[in-house]
């Protein structure tokens, strides 16, 4: 009896095509990890080394970094009073 191969599963030519498909999309995948520059921004043209002006991604003036600080050390204090913890002075 002769022998055949199976004519309802895929062909070789499409199994090797599948397997080059996922190795594209994780190599595609593993160099998109390296930033993080998200999928939108990258459509908008960011790429990695360059930092926006404005936006969320913009770094921050020392005058707003200075205010955002105050402003964490001010939340901490209202925390610690609500908590009942009490700093000691002297």
């Amino acid at each position: 009896m002769v022998s055949r191969k199976n004519p309802n599963g895929p062909s070789k030519i499409r199994q090797a095509a599948r397997a080059g498909k996922v190795l594209k999309e994780q190599q595609r995948k593993s160099a998109a990890g390296q930033h993080k520059i998200s999928k939108d921004a990258i459509n908008r043209g960011a790429r990695p080394g360059l930092m926006p002006n404005s936006g969320a991604g913009a770094p921050m003036s020392s005058k707003k970094r200075r205010k955002v600080e105050k402003a964490m050390a001010h939340a901490l204090k209202r925390k610690m009073a609500a908590e009942g913890v009490v700093e000691m002075k002297g």
